[in-house]
């Protein structure tokens, strides 16, 4: 009876300490409270009042199996239930040896030496387990402060007060307006892509005008997105001059001149795809120059991937890449391969953001980038894990304009602008697919 009541008030205090009930559950706090107390109150009434211990005995049991069963049968105690398996031998052959006792003393005379010799063992048992718990607790504990630790480590920013204010001030108004101009000039862009298509020129022009259109939204996209995070990053630096740590100012000052230099680099990316607009025939007279093929995946894939979360933070995915290293570099014209590959990127991403829609639980979103260096050509494999494409459209899905988004999300020409271009590359673009299951498309490219 003793030890049951030992027993009721640790677990309660283990339960309440390491999984921080006061904090994360003030409800249940206050019952493991309650059960500590009524522990307390049993074990004094067993000492005080010696005719009544019959009483306080089955008492104990009870407040331990009430311990117990809100341990099995509360979702919120799943963390605290590998207590159960310790406990649980004891708690079975105590009470199979009271009751039998009451109930059929002489089997109990028989059985009392097993009993307690059991007994003494699930003792040894519960210690042995209590001690393996409380270390797996204490490793648990420290990958924790672990990880806190380097997310703390990864928010550590600075520099100097007034001019830095200046700066950040001029440096915003400068962002705010190349923001304007890029978000008017995507406006034109629009407005231009719905005369052509009018025009006797729609099959060429209008094609080129939708995918420069389409193209100029991803840099448009990161001028926004670095513009909201320099936002963000001048919020966190009046904090820490307010709190005077300067090292860390200088931090931000740093991560705001690189956001500036890389707003500075689309800015002018989208202003060279403007100007090239009307000096691009349908077919790109760009030139051609050794590219590395590995590089250039792997630097779009994060970008098509950065842009998604800069709309949907909420996103995440696996992005696994195999690259072979032996390719070496071969001649591409790259803001046309980069085009390509981002439309695949953006193609796989949404794919596995629409099914994760659907499967919120059970499914982890993948996508896989494999490079391969075969004897006369490179290939280039994009493959997701998201819905896959009906066999009924599979034929169509290169045709312009021909799109399964909803309308709005696309503009058909992706995937038709991808296919000719990798084409002219002398090349070849096929796709492999499951429904429900996989999309991959392979870049087939020649070495010379």
């Amino acid at each position: 009876m003793i030890f049951d009541l030992i027993l009721a008030f640790f677990i309660a205090r283990y339960l309440r300490q390491s999984m921080h009930t006061k904090i994360a559950l003030p409800k249940w706090d206050k019952v493991l409270v309650y059960i500590s107390y009524a522990a307390i109150i049993l074990f004094v009434g067993y000492a005080i009042f010696p005719y009544a211990r019959p009483v306080f005995k089955w008492l104990s049991h009870l407040l331990l199996l009430y311990l117990i069963f809100i341990l099995f049968k509360e979702k919120v105690f799943a963390q605290g239930r590998p207590v159960l398996f310790a406990i649980a031998p004891f708690v079975i052959l105590s009470l199979f040896s009271d009751i039998t006792k009451l109930t059929a003393e002489n089997d109990y005379l028989t059985w009392k030496s097993i009993l307690n010799t059991g007994i003494a063992f699930s003792i040894v048992w519960m210690i042995t387990m209590w001690f393996i718990t409380n270390k797996q607790k204490k490793a648990l504990d420290k990958e924790r402060i672990k990880t806190k630790n380097e997310e703390e480590q990864k928010t550590i920013m600075a520099s100097l007060k007034d001019e830095l204010e200046i700066q950040v001030a001029q440096r915003t108004s400068e962002l705010t307006r190349q923001k304007e101009e890029l978000q008017h000039t995507l406006e034109e862009l629009k407005s231009t892509q719905a005369q052509l298509i009018q025009s006797e020129k729609m099959a060429s022009l209008g094609e080129l005008t939708a995918g420069i259109a389409h193209e100029i939204q991803n840099p448009l996209n990161f001028v926004n997105n670095f513009s909201d995070v320099n936002a963000e990053l001048i919020g966190e630096m009046r904090e820490e001059i307010d709190k005077g740590n300067f090292e860390e100012v200088k931090l931000i000052a740093n991560d705001i001149q690189e956001n500036e230099q890389k707003i500075n680099h689309h800015g002018k990316r989208a202003d060279a795809i403007v100007k090239g607009m009307l000096q691009h025939s349908r077919k790109s007279t760009g030139q051609k120059e050794a590219t590395d093929v590995n590089a250039l995946a792997d630097e779009y894939l994060r970008l098509s991937y950065h842009g998604l979360r800069a709309k949907d933070k909420s996103f995440n995915a696996t992005m696994n890449t195999d690259f072979d290293s032996s390719i070496g570099k071969i001649n591409l014209i790259q803001q046309d391969m980069g085009r390509v590959l981002l439309n695949l990127f953006n193609n796989a991403f949404y794919s596995i953001a629409e099914k994760k829609k659907q499967h919120p639980e059970n499914y982890e979103p993948m996508i896989w980038v494999i490079t391969k260096k075969l004897e006369d050509k490179v290939e280039i494999t994009v493959k997701d894990n998201g819905n896959g494409i009906c066999q009924n459209i599979i034929d169509k899905i290169f045709q312009p304009f021909f799109t399964t988004k909803p309308t709005g999300e696309g503009t058909g020409l992706g995937l038709s602008i991808s296919y000719d271009i990798i084409k002219a590359h002398g090349g070849n673009l096929k796709v492999e697919t499951k429904e429900g299951a996989f999309t991959q498309f392979i870049i087939e490219l020649p070495i010379r």
